[in-house]
C-alpha cells in the first residue's frame, strides 16, 4: 500500500510541472588529462626563480637570475665545452644503461620462472640492494681502476637493481590460474613467456624502467666528479673550485632536463604499450 501511495506522489508531482530529486553521482576519477601536464611544475618554479630575482630576493652570488644562468649556458655551448662534455656524459650514461637493463631483465626472468634460478639469484640481488652502491667506488677504482669502466660499471649495478626487483615482483605476482590455464592448452614454453609472462610482466618492468633511468642520471653526477677529466660532472666540480654558481646551475639544469625528458619518453612508451589496460592513469 506504501509503495503504491509513493507512486502515486511522484506521478503527480511530475504532472504538477515538480520534477523528483535526483541524486547527483560523484565523479573520483581525477578527471581528464591535461595538455603538457608535467611541465606546470618546473614553468612555476622558474618564475618563482624569476620574480625572485628581478625584485633582488636571492643574492646573485648564490643563486644567479635565470637569464645570467642562461647566458653562461650559451657561452658553454659557443666555444664547444658543452657539447663535448654532453657528449660525453651522455655516452657513459648510455653503456651502462644498456647493460644494467640486459642485466635486470635477464636475471628477473631467470629468478622468477625457475625455483632454482629465484634461489641462486634472489639473495644475491637482495644482498646487493643492501649494500650502498656508490660504497662500492673505492673498490671498484681498485678492481677497474679510474677509467670509463669502473663508471659504466656503477651506472650499470644502479640500473639493474630496480629493474630487477619491479619485473621479478611483477612475475611472482601473475595469476596462477592463467599458468594453469596455459598448461591445460598445451602452450609450449616460448608461446607461454610470449603470451602470459611478458603481458604480465610488463607494467612492473616500465615501472623499473622509470626508476632506473632517474637512478643512471643520479650515479653519473656524482661519478663524473671523481677522477673525471670530461663529462657534466666534471664541468661542475672545476666551477666549484672557481666559485662559478652560474655554471654548476647550468650543469644540474641539463641533467633536470635529461631526467624530465628520458621519463616522458618511458611513460609514453608505457602508453603506448600497454594501452590495453584501463587505469586511473588513462
Amino acid at each position: 500500500m506504501s509503495a503504491v501511495t509513493t507512486t502515486t506522489t511522484a506521478v503527480a508531482a511530475t504532472a504538477a510541472g515538480e520534477l523528483p530529486l535526483v541524486r547527483r553521482r560523484r565523479r573520483l576519477s581525477p578527471g581528464h588529462r591535461l595538455p603538457a601536464a608535467r611541465l606546470a611544475g618546473p614553468l612555476l618554479l622558474l618564475a618563482l626563480w624569476a620574480a625572485a630575482s628581478a625584485a633582488g630576493r636571492l643574492d646573485p652570488g648564490a643563486v644567479p637570475a635565470p637569464w645570467t644562468v642562461l647566458r653562461t649556458g650559451a657561452r658553454l655551448w659557443t666555444d664547444g665545452t658543452l657539447p663535448t662534455d654532453i657528449l660525453t656524459s651522455l655516452t657513459r650514461a648510455g653503456y651502462g644503461f644498456a647493460i644494467g637493463l640486459t642485466a635486470g631483465v635477464a636475471l628477473a626472468l631467470a629468478a622468477g620462472l625457475s625455483r632454482a634460478g629465484e634461489a641462486l639469484i634472489d639473495g644475491t640481488v637482495q644482498l646487493n640492494r643492501a649494500i650502498p652502491t656508490l660504497g662500492l667506488i673505492p673498490l671498484f677504482i681498485l678492481w677497474l681502476g679510474i677509467g670509463e669502466t669502473f663508471k659504466i660499471a656503477v651506472i650499470a649495478i644502479v640500473v639493474y637493481i630496480p629493474l630487477y626487483l619491479n619485473t621479478h615482483a611483477a612475475l611472482s605476482g601473475i595469476d596462477s590460474r592463467y599458468v594453469e590455464l596455459a598448461e591445460v592448452q598445451g602452450l609450449s614454453r616460448f608461446a607461454f613467456i610470449r603470451q602470459v609472462v611478458i603481458p604480465g610482466a610488463l607494467p612492473g618492468f616500465f615501472v623499473g624502467l622509470r626508476l632506473a633511468v632517474t637512478g643512471s642520471w643520479l650515479g653519473l653526477v656524482v661519478l663524473e666528479q671523481i677522477n673525471a677529466t670530461s663529462g657534466l660532472g666534471y664541468l661542475m666540480f672545476q666551477a666549484q673550485n672557481y666559485g662559478q654558481t652560474d655554471v654548476i646551475l647550468v650543469g644540474l639544469l641539463i641533467y633536470g632536463v635529461f631526467g624530465l625528458v628520458s621519463d616522458s619518453v618511458v611513460r609514453l612508451i608505457e602508453r603506448r604499450v600497454l594501452s590495453w589496460r584501463r587505469t586511473l592513469n588513462s
